[in-house]
């Protein structure tokens, strides 16, 4: 479970993310990453698991492993960082390793993007 610094909760958070941030994408996953200048604050998570992924045990059930998988990623986020996981229908079908390696990649493709879009003029 990740501890509720690290929990993204508000609306305009989500949007934020999503509207202004970059966006890196798999087979069961998409990652949506942005920065705020400033501040010692501690990266935060959110998730977003639509009807399309199945009924409310699959939705949790996907929810709770991807919840588990970012809880091991958090110290590697810079500060003030904020992302939202959405999570696209085969996620329903994948198992835990699956959906930690797709985390796991477009984590760390969307930091490189983000970082690279700091350094352009």
């Amino acid at each position: 479970m990740l501890p509720a610094a690290h929990r993204l909760r508000r609306s305009v958070d989500f949007e934020r993310a999503v509207r202004r941030g970059v966006r890196a994408g798999r087979s069961t996953v998409v990652v949506h990453l942005a920065q705020d200048p400033g501040g010692e604050e501690p990266p935060q998570v959110g998730f977003v698991v639509s009807k399309a992924v199945g009924n409310a045990v699959h939705r949790n059930q996907v929810k709770r492993r991807l919840r588990a998988a970012s809880s091991a990623y958090l110290e590697a986020l810079p500060p003030r960082t904020r992302v939202v996981v959405r999570a696209l229908p085969a996620s329903a079908d994948s198992d835990y390793s699956r959906l930690e390696q797709d985390l796991a990649s477009c984590l760390a493709r969307a930091v490189a993007q983000w970082d690279r879009r700091r350094a352009e003029p």
